[in-house]
């Protein structure tokens, strides 16, 4: 609990963010209709994908900072959240550049027209230049966590959503001092609340925190300690990839299929994410004391850490998914303040698909930290690319569209189910539950606490 309960207050001190986001979209923009309610969905996956864009090299640094700890050699620990550093600000620049050659590439190919299209263009112009203090946020956060301090990524979470709400709020009604600049205010707070974030841990590190402490001599390449990152990173970097990926291609068939199904979606999301974000706070805390116990060579310690963690997880996660089965149109209202605007009575119906299979996303999210915390980062990938590419799309585009034209079975097109967003939340609910059998599978075998750093 010491571990999870700062990881999760700080998830939620991020999940705040997006609210505040959606609360001024929904209130103060009503005249676009759904227009900057789909941007805001889309612009509510670009934040994610940034930080996930760094995830290899997080999760590397995690893992090999929580075993050198476990083993008592701080000096290799502070190289090695070092060398994480020098590789993340290469990934940033990289990354900053993509994004701002090909930002309104990726606009488009998310299946986003008109109004909503200029909406998600702005947002995305403004907050482009915050993805470096992203990457810090991210990288050294994650080292952190491996050394066993996750109160400092609270701390600065807890800036982020303090500027970010302050200014965004005020940059968008024009309160007091501050223009009214509308819609792009969302964005300028945003961006200015993931800097601040990233300055205190970059200031955090330098001063020095739980052994670990960024000197520019200890940033030399050494490729040794890199490889060893990206060893057990890169499988991890790609699992998070495959998410990534898959979930864009969920994303497009969604907006595809309208506005307001788009604007619908990307509400239930964020509201699930009180419930996911839960898990992830666990599955920190699964991946730390798996990767601390396996250091120390205590197998059968690592083993009941991460299942405990499984277990507490799960019986919150499970708690907030009753909340969300029986009271979602409430708080689908909340943001769009209109009880018959399509968006809340859709996002309702969503929240209700996903609250079943809540304990599933428990054992699919916490189990899987527990290895990526052990090294063993190779297994989820192969579950994650399984579960998205064989059973939630094809499934998904069987259940939402009326028919898959560029696919056919005896020179005819396959016809679908025509279930629209409901469908793809049905399929999504399945690849969960399927899922989360392997990745039981896998921790009740065992092979992950015998993998080698």
């Amino acid at each position: 609990m010491g571990l999870a309960m700062p990881a999760l207050a700080e998830e939620f001190l991020v999940l705040m963010v997006t609210w505040t986001d959606w609360w001024l979209a929904g209130h103060f923009f009503q005249a676009d209709g759904d227009a900057t309610k789909t941007a805001m969905s889309l612009m509510g996956y670009f934040m994610w994908l940034v930080p996930s864009m760094f995830a290899a090299i997080a999760i590397g640094g995690t893992a090999v900072v929580a075993r050198l700890i476990g083993r008592n050699d701080f000096v290799s620990a502070r190289k090695t959240a070092n060398q994480a550093f020098l590789v993340g600000g290469i990934a940033a620049v990289l990354t900053t550049a993509m994004v701002w050659l090909l930002g309104d590439i990726f606009i488009q190919a998310m299946q986003l027209r008109g109004d909503a299209a200029r909406f998600a263009q702005e947002y995305l112009g403004l907050v482009v230049f915050a993805i470096p203090m992203v990457m810090c946020t991210q990288v050294g956060a994650a080292c952190l966590r491996g050394a066993g301090d996750t109160v400092t990524g609270f701390v600065a979470k807890s800036f982020v959503v303090l500027f970010n709400i302050l200014i965004s709020t005020s940059l968008v009604t024009g309160w007091g001092p501050f223009p009214e600049l509308g819609w792009q205010g969302l964005a300028i707070g945003t961006a200015i609340g993931h800097c601040v974030g990233g300055t205190i841990i970059l200031s955090t590190l330098i001063v020095g925190r739980a052994g670990l402490q960024l000197r520019l001599r200890w940033m030399r390449p050494d490729f040794g300690l890199i490889w060893k990152i990206f060893k057990v990173g890169l499988p991890g970097g790609f699992d998070i990839a495959t998410i990534l990926l898959s979930q864009m291609f969920f994303l497009a068939i969604i907006n595809s299929l309208g506005n307001a199904a788009a604007a619908a979606h990307g509400l239930a999301v964020q509201i699930e994410a009180c419930c996911f974000l839960t898990g992830a706070a666990f599955q920190i805390a699964a991946a730390t004391m798996a990767g601390q116990f396996l250091g120390a060579r205590m197998p059968q310690r690592a083993t009941s850490s991460v299942l405990l963690c499984f277990m507490t997880g799960a019986v919150i996660m499970c708690v907030l998914a009753v909340f969300l089965f029986f009271e979602g149109h409430w708080f689908a209202y909340f943001f769009i303040g209109n009880w018959d605007d399509p968006t809340t009575l859709l996002t309702g119906e969503l929240l209700q698909i996903v609250a079943v299979v809540m304990p599933c996303l428990a054992a699919t999210m916490i189990l899987s930290g527990g290895f990526r915390g052990a090294g063993d980062t190779i297994w989820p990938l192969m579950i994650t690319a399984i579960g998205f590419f064989l059973i939630r799309i094809p499934l998904t585009l069987y259940l939402c569209l009326d028919e898959i034209s560029w696919l056919e079975i005896n020179g005819q097109p396959i016809q679908g189910l025509q279930w629209g967003v409901q469908g793809a939340w049905y399929a999504m609910a399945f690849d969960i539950a399927f899922r989360s059998l392997l990745v039981s599978g896998r921790f009740i075998q065992g092979g992950w606490r015998k993998v080698q750093i």
